[in-house]
């Protein structure tokens, strides 16, 4: 099949549409859309399915949303929505873009807002996040990112004091509060950690925080870090960063959830802190017992292979070709 993403961002550009190109479909990423470019775009490359995904530049506002649907819907051509930004933006955002854009199918990161979907009339499915093994794989360790703990994610402090009861708080307040508290070193990757003092109750020193790292470049962190902590933000799903971390050969210690539980094994592919002490104790241990580390990462890298956006990508079309639209 032809496949064409609607899509420019970074993280979505070289996730799924490499998945499809591993099964031998022949993939087209859009870049940047206008209303000079669109209409030539669908027609030179003549898709057989389009798809478009989270919360990004090309779906960003109103405006953006009415293009895709003016240029989409009358080509006739099946139009695919990956919701990556529920449960917690369902009603802000995922919601109203449907409305706006209507596409024909939507797949969605969290389970339980599949059967939402359905009773509002549209044909859904349950996808999670994966990686690709040509972005997020074991590199041999970059001096630049050597470190004993390191993060890479954004802070997001302002959407934390939108939403007091989002579970990422706990995962903050569980891996790394106490690590800072107690002043062991993270290094830190991604933007506004600066302003975390609010909701950290301590500052994290300037000279732990490295800014934006592009997205190609993560798994060089991944792969060099003793240890990388790895952030929840629910507990019914996993972060995207779950999966290029062990992709990507990482010792990942995370928040022990049910879902975590439910896909990996804690203490082979992984391990896992239910609490600030017990942090504490996994990263003395672990950074003690190097040989205990790399037999994680061993498996954690093993085991999270058939988690890869070619597996996903294959899961997508038999769904879809279930369900009729293809």
């Amino acid at each position: 099949m032809r496949i064409l993403f609607l899509e420019s961002h970074p993280m979505w550009i070289h996730g799924l549409p490499n998945g499809f190109k591993d099964l031998g479909h022949e993939v087209k990423v859009s870049g940047p859309l206008t209303d000079e470019n669109f209409g030539k775009l669908i027609s030179d490359f003549n898709p057989d399915l389009m798809i478009s995904m989270g919360w990004g530049p090309e779906n960003d506002s109103c405006y953006e949303q009415d293009r895709l649907y003016k240029f989409v819907k009358p080509s006739g051509v099946p139009h695919i929505y990956w919701a990556t930004e529920d449960p917690t933006h369902t009603l802000t955002f995922t919601i109203p873009f449907l409305k706006r854009v209507k596409p024909d199918f939507i797949f969605t990161i969290c389970s339980f807002r599949v059967e939402e979907y359905e009773h509002m009339g549209m044909q859904a499915a349950h996808m999670d996040f994966g990686f690709h093994p040509k972005v997020h794989f074991p590199c041999q360790a970059d001096s630049r990112f050597q470190c004993n703990l390191g993060v890479v994610a954004n802070a997001y402090p302002n959407k934390l004091t939108q939403y007091p009861n989002h579970f990422r708080h706990s995962s903050l307040k569980t891996l790394i509060k106490p690590l800072i508290k107690s002043n062991i070193q993270v290094d830190f990757w991604g933007t506004y950690w600066d302003q975390m003092q609010k909701h950290l109750e301590t500052e994290i020193p300037l000279e732990w925080q490295h800014g934006y790292l592009h997205y190609t470049i993560a798994n060089k962190v991944y792969s060099a870090a003793n240890i990388v902590i790895g952030l929840q933000n629910h507990q019914t799903q996993l972060t995207q960063r779950t999966y290029e971390i062990l992709g990507s050969g990482g010792f990942l210690l995370t928040q022990e959830t049910e879902e975590v539980r439910r896909l990996f094994n804690p203490g082979e592919d992984l391990i896992v802190s239910s609490s600030p002490k017990e942090t504490i104790d996994l990263v003395q241990y672990y950074l003690n017992h190097p040989e205990a580390r790399d037999k994680v990462r061993s498996t954690g890298l093993k085991n999270v292979q058939k988690h890869s956006y070619k597996e996903r990508a294959a899961y997508m079309i038999n769904t879809l070709q279930s369900e009729g639209i293809l």
